[in-house]
């Protein structure tokens, strides 16, 4: 069965301050759902929960794959997130991170170097001396290593220049379609989805929802 997403009236303070008053949406596999609101509206937060990283103070999320319910243990372990806080050792070099990455998820590590071809990222060169936006094509290297089927993606073209955009959007419109990798000649793989988080609206292909979090 296709993954599939949903949650309902999830609600998170942080001490006296709401930051989610109870939201409530779904995406299906091929589908992207697309979260705007102002800063501090809460669209971290809610990926955050979504991703297992943050417990809700109440509500349900329901993510399944192949059928299968996950909790928020396994969320964390089968999602991909691209989050404009997510820093990597900066003395090791873009390649050293990600085939790093690639041992502790036991994957090869030509998944990483695959990844830094497609990101056009200079392999050798220290993640502390990359710039902001070729640190942004590695959170996405890092995010689509394990060939997540659920993608969680906080301000994606950050930082990015016109080519870096062009270089996501083809990797998130291969996310989102059905991949014969998986499913053997005859039954292709299922198809990927996403949430996207951003403070104004994107135009990206496949989104079949917004949920706005406040202007």
């Amino acid at each position: 069965m296709p993954p599939a997403l949903s949650f309902t009236q999830v609600r998170r303070r942080f001490g006296r301050l709401a930051v989610l008053g109870g939201v409530s949406a779904s995406v299906a596999a091929g589908e992207v759902l697309l979260v705007t609101g102002r800063n501090g509206s809460g669209k971290s937060t809610l990926l955050c929960c979504l991703a297992g990283l943050l417990a809700p103070d109440s509500g349900t999320i329901d993510y399944s794959e192949d059928g299968a319910p996950m909790d928020a243990a396994a969320r964390r372990r089968r999602i991909g997130l691209v989050a404009p806080d997510l820093a990597f050792y900066g003395e090791l070099t873009a390649a050293e991170n990600l085939a790093f990455f690639c041992r502790l998820r036991g994957i090869g590590r030509e998944r990483g170097d695959e990844l830094l071809r497609r990101l056009e990222l200079p392999p050798d060169r220290p993640a502390a001396a990359l710039s902001s936006g070729m640190r942004q094509r590695l959170r996405w290297a890092w995010a689509l290593l394990h060939r997540p089927r659920l993608l969680l993606l906080d301000e994606p073209f950050q930082n990015l220049d016109a080519a870096g955009v062009a270089i996501v959007r083809r990797l998130l419109a291969e996310h989102l379609a059905p991949s014969p990798a998986g499913g053997g000649p005859s039954a292709p793989a299922p198809p990927g989805l996403a949430v996207v988080a951003n403070p104004v609206p994107l135009e990206i292909g496949s989104v079949a929802a917004t949920l706005d979090l406040g202007a």
